[in-house]
């Protein structure tokens, strides 16, 4: 099977760090307003995926998270915090907010048939895993680029050497694995 990798914009053969096993990572939504379906539009596809490789024979483990705290409300990571706003709007707390509006996305998942991933976390419920992330990163001398709104990105500096992307790669995993 092709799909397209995004990073190096080409489609190219998929393949598994682990024979037999995927581990897929997908973003979920930010908890302030019902879901549209353009949103889960990208929910659909992401659970067409799993089904298929599960299906092919894979053994899936996807985690999605929930966006429930911390999301300005433009693109470009400026203006408003979008769970402040809706917490705001409807004259609630932001973790009830937060609650109501993760419960009514899974209620819309139900209905589509997504299936439920095999692992959903909060963000709140990681903020000191992050902290220790970011640190880390920032100790080894790796930055932290954001780019395309909300995707966080996680660069090797860009006058890397094709041969230190390996060493970055390594130190980045490294540090993931320190952290759990």
């Amino acid at each position: 099977m092709q799909l397209y990798n995004s990073a190096t914009h080409k489609k190219e053969e998929f393949t598994t760090h682990t024979p037999g096993h995927v581990e897929m990572y997908t973003c979920g939504p930010t908890v302030y307003h019902f879901a549209h379906i353009g949103n889960l539009r990208s929910y659909i596809m992401e659970d067409v995926l799993e089904k298929f490789l599960r299906y092919d024979g894979y053994d899936v483990n996807r985690v999605m998270n929930i966006t429930d705290v911390g999301h300005l409300a433009s693109d470009a990571d400026t203006g408003e915090d979008k769970m402040l706003k809706g917490a705001r709007r409807e004259h609630k707390t932001v973790l009830e907010i937060a609650q109501y509006y993760t419960d009514a996305f899974f209620d819309d998942c139900r209905k589509l048939n997504i299936k439920t991933p095999d692992v959903v976390q909060p963000a709140t419920g990681l903020i000191d895993e992050f902290i220790k992330l970011v640190e880390g990163l920032l100790d080894k001398g790796f930055v932290l680029n954001l780019a395309y709104g909300k995707t966080l990105r996680l660069l090797p500096p860009l006058n890397i050497a094709e041969a230190d992307l390996e060493l970055f790669t390594e130190a980045l995993e490294k540090t993931l694995k320190e952290m759990m």
